[in-house]
């Protein structure tokens, strides 16, 4: 019952979670819940938020079904899902498509949304600013491919903006993930928590 207006800055395929080649956790069943809550908690140092764990374990498994539902196909062996095991994880709890789960999700996600009649998707579009008036977000500040600047008003505005492996030298990540959604609510002073916290994914080789 809404107009959705999603812009991205390159092409809607050039996201990292299309990269993404592991799997998604999921809580099996009600027996599995204490061990994926410490599992989760030692892998994070025991900095986690409880809350947030707690709201991702028990939200998990009805997660997979809107996939599933949206049509993404994950590895199954006489009709009953297949779990792995990743790292960090005491038991398989893991669901996964081959080695490229990341983009089965994804892909199937976004064509959904291409689907959609009340869904506009704008590819090569940066956000810019934020349209602020009397403190509060009217929308958004942006400029298209060809260096157009133009506003997006909006009753509400979501920022998913990915992370700013783009900003190094060397990462795996796009380079056009540069944080810019970080460096707008700094500026208009919306509260970040931890921006200081930086996931390094070792999993490449560097030589010289």
């Amino acid at each position: 019952d809404r107009e959705i207006l999603m812009i991205t800055k390159s092409d809607a395929e050039s996201s990292d979670s299309f990269l993404a080649q592991g799997g998604i956790c999921v809580l099996k069943n009600d027996e599995d819940y204490s061990s994926f809550f410490e599992d989760t908690m030692k892998a994070g140092h025991y900095e986690n938020n409880r809350e947030s764990v707690d709201i991702m374990i028990r939200s998990s498994r009805d997660v997979i079904r809107d996939l599933i539902n949206y049509g993404v196909d994950f590895t199954k062996k006489d009709g009953k899902l297949c779990y792995t095991k990743e790292g960090a994880h005491s038991t398989n709890r893991i669901l996964y498509h081959e080695d490229i789960t990341g983009e089965e999700i994804t892909s199937k996600l976004l064509a959904r949304v291409r689907e959609r009649e009340n869904i506009t998707l704008l590819e090569y579009t940066s956000m810019e600013d934020l349209l602020v008036e009397n403190n509060t977000c009217e929308g958004i500040v942006a400029k298209d491919q060809k260096n157009h600047i133009f506003p997006i008003q909006a009753s509400c505005t979501l920022l998913a903006c990915g992370g700013i492996g783009g900003l190094y030298d060397h990462s795996t990540n796009f380079p056009h993930l540069t944080g810019d959604g970080l460096a707008v609510c700094l500026k208009h002073q919306v509260e970040l928590l931890h921006p200081d916290y930086i996931q390094i994914h070792p999993t490449t080789f560097y030589s010289v």
